[in-house]
């Protein structure tokens, strides 16, 4: 465990703006088979994360996904972690902070990769 996280990220990386409509974000997540994105602003500095399950309980508490912005419904101040970061310690703060979630970046600055609790089974799956 004491490999950095970025052999484990998905470099692949879909953000929403903080400024979409919820409805482009459960486009974007339906079209790329997403559980969740970053959300930025300006292109660059995270601001959040959003996730299926949050899209979820927006509809069935009846939201209006044409009119909400994503900043509304994301999660502020996610896991955020450079990518030497060993992969126990990421592990660790998820189960920590009890979240499923990482954004991945380089200096601290700008995404180069995400890491879910399902990337973490995977490599389970992938070892056994």
């Amino acid at each position: 465990m004491s490999r950095p996280i970025s052999s484990l990220m998905q470099r692949r990386v879909w953000t929403v703006d903080m400024d979409d409509t919820v409805a482009q974000v459960g486009d974007l997540l339906a079209e790329h088979e997403l559980t969740w994105a970053p959300v930025v602003e300006s292109g660059r500095v995270i601001v959040g994360v959003i996730s299926a399950p949050d899209l979820l309980q927006f509809h069935k508490q009846g939201g209006d996904a044409k009119k909400t912005r994503a900043w509304q419904l994301c999660t502020y101040k996610p896991i955020s972690v450079d990518e030497t970061t060993p992969v126990g310690d990421v592990a660790r703060a998820m189960v920590e902070r009890r979240v499923h979630h990482v954004v991945v970046t380089r200096g601290g600055a700008g995404i180069v990769g995400v890491v879910s609790s399902l990337d973490f089974v995977r490599t389970f799956v992938e070892g056994a």
